[in-house]
Parts: C-alpha cells; structure tokens; sequence
C-alpha cells in the first residue's frame, strides 16, 4: 500500500455532511453537480440519505469539539476519538469493539466515564 497524500486528515461524520451539502448546493467554492456528473449527484443524495438516521445529524461542531476535549484524559488514538464521535457508544461493548485492546487501556470507571461523557 502506498501513502498517496501524506497531508490527508480524519473528518467526522459531521464534517462529511457539511462538505457534501455544500457540494450539493455549490457552496463553498464547491461546484454543483452537472447534468454530466450524475454519479457525483447520486453518491451525494445517497450518503446524505444515510447519515439521516445516524447520530451526527443531532451534533454540532460545538459538541463535536466538547466531545474530543473530554476524550484526552484517556489514552485514545485519534482514529478511536473520531469513532467514538462518529458512532456514539451507549455500552461497554460497543466501546470494546471501537477501542482497540480496550481490556488493556481502559478500565471499568473509565469505560463507564466514557458512557457518561458520551451520553450528555
């Protein structure tokens, strides 16, 4: 496998969203889908579609931001921060399969801190 840009950066679900309805409605400097680009047009309104019924569409950047500063007492990688975002955990197993070798990492309290924070 090879890096192909080095400079690539994690996005939340959130700012997925919020790029693709600029794309949708050419906003941004984005362009709207063409005529000839329908496949753009499609994936767009699809992924959209889907995020409908996920957790995202009920965050903000604000709590986005509340979220990830509260996840730095813990000893998690970005990429398990930005699931835990993305996901939103409600129980210990669900946590268990985001976190990598949670068993390890985490504890009990700091798994059920976890819960807590996510639940506000």
């Amino acid at each position: 496998m090879n890096i192909v840009n080095p400079n690539s950066v994690l996005l939340s679900n959130l700012e997925v969203i919020s790029f693709l309805k600029d794309v949708k409605e050419g906003k941004n400097g984005q362009f709207k889908p063409g005529v000839d680009q329908n496949n753009l047009a499609t994936i767009t309104y699809e992924v959209l579609k889907y995020f409908e019924n996920e957790p995202c569409c009920l965050q903000t950047s604000e709590t986005v931001h509340a979220l990830m500063n509260d996840f730095k007492k813990f000893k998690l990688t970005k990429a398990e921060k930005l699931q835990l975002v993305n996901t939103l955990p409600r129980t210990a197993v669900e946590i268990q399969l985001l976190v990598e070798e949670s068993e390890e990492r985490l504890t009990v309290e700091e798994i059920d801190q976890l819960i807590k924070i996510i639940a506000e």
